[in-house]
């Protein structure tokens, strides 16, 4: 039999944008992209992006648009009794004028009623050349490519597609050689968490290796991750954001970004975490809302940033150590400082609750960050384990009563 084509194109022409944030079936057609907040129609196909399409006039820095646009946690959802699907995708990676080939584009992986059915390389598809890190870019216009998943199940399932976390992603098509329903509400609560590089999990093994996807299969619960590598500066556009998405669980992890941007002073940090925790009250008063400090990084310590990267490869601060008594940022302080924010707030915000990062990852497992900064792919699934059971234990603030 011919499998049935669905145009995800079609999906989002005929509505999609209002109701992608809620993560409710697609207008037009059965399938859910979740995890994104904005589906963007291009020459090709859909492009999720991961804050709604008003932030992208609030921030100048490519970085950000980047990064939106890398769908971390982002997957398509849907029930069929298909024996085969296909998937077109048009992948966007990029390439140093001194690398020989265009960086790993991930993995795409699939979901069978919660329990892996395959994992794919992602295609190459455009490739952005450029002769260093912030220089002129260049795109190599590519073609979309195809994914197949074979031999799955028989009877009604729950697929859901999972694309790859550190790398732009446009659909294009779904085939599938059976019926295609809107997937049914399974109850879960949803889990809406910002971080870092360090929550984006670029290094991960695949997109069901980030540790709040891994936390939140433990946990059960659904997850939509809004962090930004080397962005988490507390923007006010996504306090915003959270403030008026629908989140039964939120968590913030706050610091490392801020330290190796010297983007705050202490004399400016404070205020901002108020500001940020006050605009996210304004739209979830009693929602469970957890305060992470930055995990263990050896050279962020006790030094300020700015940083750059050593000869040996390893993250280096630049600032220096005696400025900190003048208010610079070190990660030490940057805890000291969410500890006590925490604990004043909590005198008439019962729902506010603080975990030290170094719970998921400590000063003695500095030998799982390779670049002096990121975890390996086993750290993070060890992240991952770590939180669940801290945050969903039965004395933990998402405990669900």
């Amino acid at each position: 039999m011919r499998p049935r084509i669905r145009d995800l194109r079609a999906l989002d022409r005929a509505g999609a944008m209002t109701v992608a944030m809620r993560a409710v079936p697609l207008a037009g057609g059965p399938v859910e992209i979740r995890g994104a907040l904005d589906l963007e129609t291009t020459q090709t196909g859909v492009m999720p992006r991961r804050l709604p399409a008003w932030t992208k006039e609030q921030y100048q820095d490519p970085s950000v648009h980047g990064v939106t646009l890398m769908p971390s946690g982002v997957r398509l959802v849907f029930r069929t009794d298909a024996r085969e699907v296909e998937f077109d995708v048009l992948t966007s990676t990029g390439q140093l004028d001194t690398d020989p080939r265009p960086r790993p584009t991930g993995m795409l992986e699939l979901l069978v009623d919660g329990s892996p059915a395959g994992r794919r390389q992602a295609p190459v598809g455009n490739v952005v050349r450029m002769a260093g890190p912030g220089a002129v870019q260049r795109v190599i216009p590519g073609e979309p490519g195809t994914v197949r998943f074979a031999g799955l199940p028989a009877g009604m399932k729950k697929v859901e597609l999972w694309l790859p976390q550190q790398t732009p992603t446009e659909l294009v098509a779904l085939r599938a050689d059976g019926e295609v329903l809107a997937p049914l509400p399974d109850g879960r609560r949803r889990w809406v968490h910002h971080g870092s590089s360090i929550s984006h999990c670029l290094e991960a093994d695949g997109p069901t290796g980030t540790w709040p996807v891994v936390a939140a299969a433990l946990g059960g619960v659904e997850v939509i991750n809004l962090s930004q590598a080397g962005n988490a500066v507390l923007d006010p556009y996504v306090a915003r954001t959270i403030r008026d998405m629908p989140a039964d669980l939120i968590s913030l992890k706050a610091g490392i970004n801020i330290v190796g941007l010297a983007a705050f002073r202490l004399r400016t940090f404070g205020p901002a975490v108020h500001g940020f925790l006050d605009t996210i009250r304004d739209g979830h008063p009693d929602t469970p809302l957890l305060l992470m400090s930055p995990v263990s990084c050896p050279a962020l310590e006790e030094a300020p940033g700015p940083t750059a990267v050593g000869p040996d490869g390893k993250l280096t601060a630049l600032g220096d150590p005696a400025d900190v008594a003048g208010g610079a940022l070190s990660l030490t302080v940057v805890r000291a400082e969410l500890t006590r924010i925490v604990a004043a707030r909590q005198a008439y915000d019962p729902h506010l609750h603080y975990l030290d990062g170094r719970e998921l990852l400590g000063p003695d497992e500095a030998d799982d960050l390779p670049d002096g900064l990121h975890p390996t792919a086993a750290a993070y699934r060890r992240m991952g384990k770590r939180f669940a059971a801290r945050a969903f234990a039965d004395d933990g603030p998402f405990f669900a009563e």
